[in-house]
């Protein structure tokens, strides 16, 4: 006689009686059933491929030291196996991971949040997942971060408020690699971007100043080398001032880094150094919050004493106090568009998506005041 017991996973048998054919066959039948759920290893992948792990590992992370057909080999054992270690195995298959890369100067930056908060709810709609990188201040981390996401083969990268260099393009342009920008842009090569007019907003914002009866009007501007929001803001401030026959004035401009405390020291610098002026247009809204911080400690009081403006609409300049008046940029919906755009290309290489630049407004809170 013969009984089957199921102990957690594993059966066990009790051979009552002589032993015959029958039951071996039983016997044989059930261990093949359980070698079947057993999950295949690189071991296996490379003894059906007749080659060495270390191969094995070499196809699937796309690297060199083998022929042609040797690669082959090692992607038919691994569809006919079944070993997906990850998405680069199945990249090497369907010749897509399905993640994209994203490249940061800060990962810190509320505005930078914000951006990546559309980018990941966009790839997310779309089942890809995201990995991203910060190039630190100045791009000091650029190459190794696209060598890193070259090496784990994504679909297409989206490169954020860095000028493209030459060698970071030519390293995406060799594997092909699909690439959007976001909040920037390149004058000599034709890629996809999404961004604000930067010019034309900082123009506007200072001509809002002047439309409520303020002349002398200081700036807190980005980094002075950064080509591309820095100095187009800083060129739309002066373009409004001219336009209403007022004198450029550059003891009136204090640089930062965009973010908060450079928004304190600038603020200091002018408060010290600066002819006097009754209104401050701040190249973002962490500076224009670190001004106005500033400020409050000099015993002024906002709008009463010094009108505010800044750029960027965060979160923050909600909820601060008072509320920051300030140009909006939708930078979810930025997010959102350099996914769509980058999936566009991914699925059709030969098509190039067209660029976007975004809408624009500003939010009247409480920092501005009319001088009648």
């Amino acid at each position: 006689m013969l009984s089957l017991d199921k102990e957690g996973e594993s059966f066990v048998i009790e051979i009552k009686g002589s032993e015959d054919a029958n039951v071996y066959f039983i016997v044989k039948c059930i261990r093949k059933k359980e070698e079947s759920v057993i999950t295949p290893t690189i071991k296996d992948v490379a003894k059906a491929a007749n080659v060495s792990v270390c191969t094995v590992s070499r196809v699937i992370h796309n690297l060199e030291g083998y022929s042609h057909n040797t690669k082959l080999n090692v992607l038919q054992a691994l569809e006919e196996l079944g070993y997906y270690p990850n998405g680069v195995a199945r990249g090497l298959i369907n010749k897509q991971t399905r993640t994209l890369g994203v490249l940061f100067p800060s990962v810190a930056s509320d505005f930078f949040c914000g951006i990546l908060h559309g980018i990941e709810k966009a790839a997310y709609d779309k089942d890809y997942m995201v990995i991203v990188c910060n190039t630190g201040e100045d791009g000091k981390r650029t190459k190794n971060c696209l060598e890193m996401l070259q090496e784990k083969q994504v679909d297409g990268v989206i490169f954020t408020s860095e000028v493209l260099k030459d060698e970071y393009y030519l390293q995406l342009r060799q594997k092909k690699t699909p690439l959007v920008l976001v909040n920037a842009y390149s004058s000599k090569y034709t890629i996809p971007f999404v961004k604000v007019d930067d010019k034309l907003a900082a123009y506007q914002a200072t001509s809002y100043l002047i439309n409520k009866g303020h002349y002398n009007i200081a700036m807190i501007a980005g980094t002075p080398s950064d080509m591309i929001a820095g100095i187009p803001r800083v060129e739309g401030y002066r373009q409004a001032l001219e336009e209403q026959g007022f004198i450029f004035n550059e003891a009136r401009i204090a640089y930062g880094d965009f973010h908060m405390e450079s928004g304190r020291v600038a603020m200091e610098k002018l408060l010290s150094e600066a002819p006097p002026f009754t209104a401050v247009f701040a190249a973002s809204d962490e500076m224009a919050i670190g001004a106005m911080g500033k400020a409050f400690e000099k015993g002024l009081k906002i709008p009463e004493d010094l009108s505010m403006i800044g750029y960027d609409d965060l979160m923050l300049s909600k909820i601060i106090s008072p509320p920051l008046t300030t140009v909006h940029q939708s930078l979810d919906q930025m997010g959102r568009l350099a996914v769509e755009k980058l999936l566009s290309m991914i699925e059709k290489p030969l098509e190039l998506p067209n660029s976007t630049l975004m809408n624009h407004y500003i939010v009247e809170r409480e920092t501005v005041r009319t001088i009648i």
